[in-house]
């Protein structure tokens, strides 16, 4: 309207919220993985169903009766979910709040669980985009991936769900053992042409706690050295551009229009409900120019001690405090930059109170600039893609 005042960047807005659903479960621990995942011979759904909804409420209370633009059930496998809990908790999202008729609902699934019966009673609950976990399309890396598919059985999973679901994604794990950029090549070029509109691609990392760290620690796991794995980032990018599935994230590709509404909330530093086990939340603070604008949330990793919680509190909340305003500024640096388009200045500002070229080291800021690392638009600061695979070293530059 045309007599409408700017929107002021120094209030907090009320932004849509997202909202995270963990399912802790998975059929089997891959060797690789450090998320929150366990392994049970039985699951209480019932329980499960009551503590999820007792949870949506109690967070409800907190965030008042906001808008809801997208949720994800991540997980863990939540294919393995009954079609019934998922629209229990869909339906529930839908008291609770504002849920958009056109919001993003995301479910992550292995073709290991992958049935047409199930992925259509999580279309019919309101589910409207899939998340297969592929990894890899060659039998040999999934084994050693310790994935219980094989590249056959992800190809017929997609299938399937591209029956059900207008919007599907697939993950891929690249710079494993023995992986030559060749094989890569060939590989990354056949999962481009799947029917899919998204494609997560994952550099392999070895993370502390996991059976791949214990065996890189001992001699017995080798991986391709920095100089290699720059050359499958190079070309992972440029093949995927080739594809018309350009970058949009780090490790993000999608055709136009498809980026993942959710994961983008992540990245521009949005507020969001995270429940369920391990689960983590930054919940909206709209209480005028307080420098508190995010309040951090997690929940009990294990599912038994989330449970009992719940039953006692009403919640499973194991942290809930406020994100400082040094660590918020940190959190959206790190977030932002990691989007090909890069940090909004007016976004920015109005998510943590500070401005953003404030919020950089001036000196570090301008050497980066000069190393074109980094370029500072009027309306946006963003890597080059000179500087992209170097985020974090870039990341310690900028606010020291």
């Amino acid at each position: 309207m045309a007599g409408d005042a700017a929107p002021d960047p120094t209030t907090p807005a009320r932004d849509p919220l997202a909202i995270y659903v963990h399912w802790p479960y998975c059929l089997a621990k891959c060797p690789y993985c450090d998320f929150n995942s366990h392994v049970r011979e039985s699951i209480d759904t019932d329980a499960m169903a009551q503590a999820y909804c007792a949870e949506l409420e109690y967070f409800a209370g907190l965030t008042g009766r906001q808008p809801v633009e997208t949720i994800f059930f991540g997980g863990g496998t939540p294919s393995l979910m009954p079609e019934g809990l998922v629209d229990r908790i869909l339906s529930t999202i839908a008291d609770l709040w504002q849920l958009g008729s056109d919001a993003e609902i995301t479910l992550e699934a292995n073709p290991t669980s992958a049935d047409a019966a199930r992925f259509a009673g999580y279309r019919a609950a309101g589910v409207n985009r899939l998340s297969l976990g592929v990894q890899a399309l060659d039998n040999a890396a999934l084994a050693f991936l310790g994935r219980q598919h094989s590249a056959a059985e992800s190809l017929q999973a997609l299938d399937l769900a591209a029956r059900e679901f207008s919007r599907t994604s697939i993950d891929l794990i690249y710079g494993r053992e023995n992986q030559t950029p060749g094989a890569w090549e060939t590989e990354l070029n056949r999962a481009l042409a799947l029917p899919v509109q998204h494609i997560s691609l994952y550099q392999l990392t070895i993370e502390k706690g996991t059976p791949f760290f214990q065996d890189a620690r001992d001699g017995r796991l080798h991986l391709p050295d920095e100089d290699t794995l720059r050359t499958f980032f190079d070309m992972t990018q440029a093949i995927a551009d080739a594809a018309g599935m350009p970058a949009y994230e780090v490790s993000n590709h999608a055709a136009p229009g498809e980026a993942c509404r959710h994961n983008l909330a992540y990245w521009t530093y949005r507020p969001y409900v995270g429940v369920g086990p391990g689960a983590h939340g930054r919940l909206p603070v709209n209480n005028g120019n307080s420098s508190v604008r995010r309040m951090a949330t997690r929940q009990h990793a294990k599912p038994e001690t989330w449970l009992n919680a719940v039953r006692t509190k009403g919640h499973g909340s194991a942290e809930s405090e406020p994100v400082p305003a040094d660590e918020m500024v940190i959190e959206a640096l790190m977030m932002g930059l990691r989007l090909t388009g890069g940090i909004d200045a007016i976004a920015f500002q109005r998510a943590t109170g500070q401005p953003l070229d404030n919020a950089c080291s001036a000196s570090g800021a301008r050497r980066l600039i000069e190393a074109e690392f980094i370029e500072r638009t009027p309306t946006h600061l963003r890597l080059t893609a000179k500087g992209r695979p170097f985020l974090d070293a870039i990341l310690k530059k900028l606010v020291t």
